[in-house]
């Protein structure tokens, strides 16, 4: 994965976003995707913004399909924003980057 966004899978997905000290976005992703492709590149700059303050993780729905089953993610990309366990932001489709910072900043 780019450096400062982790991949996550349904064996890891509790101990690195659930139990998190800080906010998470999870990007629940597939590679066929051409929306997630296109939506990647301004994840990674964002993730540079936020470093220290949000960590920032990739799901592949179709390697990790329990978790994105298990949070009715039914379109890709859909970004997730966990705090303290719970889902406090999403945001579905491609859409620019002042929607994403915006959903983030009410996290923080």
């Amino acid at each position: 994965m780019s450096e400062g966004i982790i991949e996550v899978e349904d064996s890891t997905f509790g101990n690195e976003v659930l139990k998190s000290d800080i906010p998470v976005l999870v990007d629940f992703w597939a590679p066929w995707c051409g929306p997630c492709t296109a939506i990647a590149p301004l994840i990674k700059e964002i993730s540079k913004d936020y470093e220290g303050k949000i960590k920032f993780a990739k799901c592949n729905v179709d390697n990790s399909p329990v978790t994105p089953g298990n949070y009715g993610i039914r379109a890709i990309p859909t970004l997730l924003v966990f705090k303290n366990g719970q889902v406090v932001g999403q945001i579905i489709g491609l859409v620019d980057k002042s929607k994403i910072t915006a959903t983030l900043d009410k996290a923080l």
